[in-house]
């Protein structure tokens, strides 16, 4: 039945046979699994389950009683009724809101709900991974071997499940520190492969603005760049801090991301956010014009495309819901650059797994988690992988500019990335 329509789409056939060319790579890397030190586990749960304990003593001080720290309704009583923090938002039912949105807000000036936050954070962090994570290991091998989903996410990243890999929080040194549990065996080590700033690349690609494009092409920092256009300065002379609120924009803006939401982001007012993401305009008008006509093309065809043909329907793009209809033209702007790196990752798998094939090499891949591929080696192939590796990923595709890719080498998945 779907056969002819994909055989008369040179573009689609490319993406269906890129994913049955992955399947194989995918059952391979599954059953490779990862080995996991169990020791390291044990050792951060318990860790964890002091900091939690010291948390919840810490909340019910600042409470001034004891409370349930997972439960919503207690805490709407304390923080509004007892404390009077004011109110955020409210639920469909009109009371006062508690949700993470919430208390992400009210910890930026009150003690008890940056607690209650940390609390759910490493309470998660230890349910998820640390106390399951060597449950879920082979007894015999001592390995993980999660599955990958390739049709579950509509950009076509892969999704991973029984662990879910591609969740563990690498903004927190708690999370980051999961990392270090997912070992080499011995005369073995761990290496980490993944595209630079791949979505920027993706959007200069696309958008063929010229700015961005020779930012790429001269190889010079794309953050720095923009602030230097952004803020009117010469590139040696941006501030850390300039630099700083031009990677938000430039990642802000390819999620579409509103000038309220910019304003959140950065902790300033709208009508700042506003200007600077109208002075971006000016000086990128390419990305302006791509994001536009993105946009049109969404409403009139019902999907967007990555490079490389794959579609991405969007059924919320004509919706009369002002809020469904908005996340639609974000995930609009986003999704060819999103599902563009999920197929350059792809071609990159299949390619790698098809050069250590041939040259029967003893490297194994054991990890694919977003822009990231992960590797077992074995030291006598450091060298060969360090070099091979980067090269092959950069080749995959030919874009409009250069893709880069860098590889770190470590005793752990946290020491390698």
């Amino acid at each position: 039945m779907l056969w002819p329509q994909i055989a008369a789409n040179d573009k689609l056939r490319f993406i269906y046979e890129l994913e049955i060319k992955s399947s194989e790579t995918l059952y391979r890397i599954e059953r490779n699994g990862v080995l996991i030190d169990a020791p390291t586990l044990a050792r951060q749960s318990g860790e964890l389950g002091l900091r939690i304990l010291q948390l919840e003593k810490e909340a019910h001080e600042l409470a001034g009683q004891p409370f349930n720290l997972s439960s919503p309704k207690q805490i709407g009583e304390i923080f509004f009724t007892k404390l009077g923090l004011p109110v955020v938002k409210k639920t469909p039912s009109g009371a006062p809101s508690t949700d993470e949105e919430v208390l992400e807000k009210l910890a930026e000036d009150y003690p008890l709900p940056a607690r209650i936050l940390e609390h759910r954070g490493l309470s998660k962090l230890k349910g998820t991974y640390t106390d399951k994570l060597a449950q879920l290991a082979n007894p015999k091998t001592g390995r993980v071997h999660t599955h990958y989903a390739q049709a579950v996410a509509i950009t076509g990243r892969l999704s991973s499940n029984d662990p879910n890999l591609q969740n563990i929080p690498i903004r927190t040194p708690e999370g980051r520190r999961v990392r270090e549990a997912f070992v080499a065996p011995t005369g073995s080590v761990i290496a980490s492969a993944d595209y630079s700033q791949i979505e920027l690349r993706i959007m200069a690609h696309i958008s063929e603005d010229e700015a961005l494009l020779r930012a790429f092409t001269e190889g010079v920092d794309v953050h720095r760049a923009t602030a230097a256009e952004v803020f009117g300065v010469d590139m040696t002379q941006v501030s850390s801090e300039q630099r700083r609120y031009a990677k938000v924009i430039n990642f802000g803006l390819i999620y579409g991301m509103s000038s309220f939401g910019l304003a959140r982001n950065l902790g300033i007012e709208t009508r700042a956010a506003a200007a600077y993401i109208d002075k971006y305009f000016q000086r990128y008008p390419g990305v302006k014009r791509y994001m536009d006509e993105t946009r049109l093309l969404a409403k009139s065809q019902g999907y967007v495309e990555t490079v490389f043909g794959r579609r991405l329907y969007l059924p919320e793009i004509n919706s009369p819901n002002g809020p469904r209809r908005g996340a639609a033209e974000r995930a609009a702007i986003n999704a060819p650059m999103q599902g563009t790196a999920a197929d350059l990752i792809k071609l990159s798998m299949n390619k790698v797994q098809q050069m250590l094939d041939d040259e029967k090499r003893g490297t194994k891949m054991i990890m694919q988690v977003h822009d990231e591929l992960v590797f077992e080696v074995p030291e006598a192939e450091v060298e060969w992988v360090r070099l091979e590796i980067p090269r092959l990923m950069a080749s995959v595709a030919d874009l409009k500019v250069p893709l880069l890719a860098e590889i770190g080498v470590g005793p752990n998945w946290d020491k390698a990335h």
